[in-house]
């Protein structure tokens, strides 16, 4: 059975990791608007109050849904998150470009 969950719903979700760390937040969801399918989640990561936060697309295949703690569970070390591809909130990337695609979705095998 598919689990239907609206976009405002999942904005602003935390974002922990397996072992339970605090991950940062979701801050918006891509979606294809040929296929209509939700392709990456945006991640606020650092920072403090939202000062100095980095961003990060992550494919969305690479969540899970916690439905008890109501946050999303991204199964990758807070080590490792830092090192990922990411930008500036006020310099976001050109998302259609394949090139920019291909190494977030490597990134996150």
């Amino acid at each position: 059975m598919a689990m239907l969950l609206s976009s405002s719903s999942i904005n602003h979700d935390s974002v922990r990791n397996a072992a339970g760390e605090d991950l940062g937040e979701i801050k918006d969801l891509m979606i294809d608007t040929e296929t209509g399918q939700v392709e990456y989640a945006v991640l606020s990561f650092g920072g403090f109050l939202g000062m100095g936060d980095k961003y990060f697309a992550v494919p969305f295949k690479s969540f899970n849904v916690d439905r008890e703690n109501e946050c999303m569970v991204l199964n990758v070390e807070k080590e490792r998150l830092k090192d990922a591809p990411g930008f500036d909130k006020d310099h976001w990337p050109n998302f259609a470009d394949a090139a920019f695609r291909s190494s977030v979705d490597s990134y996150y095998v």
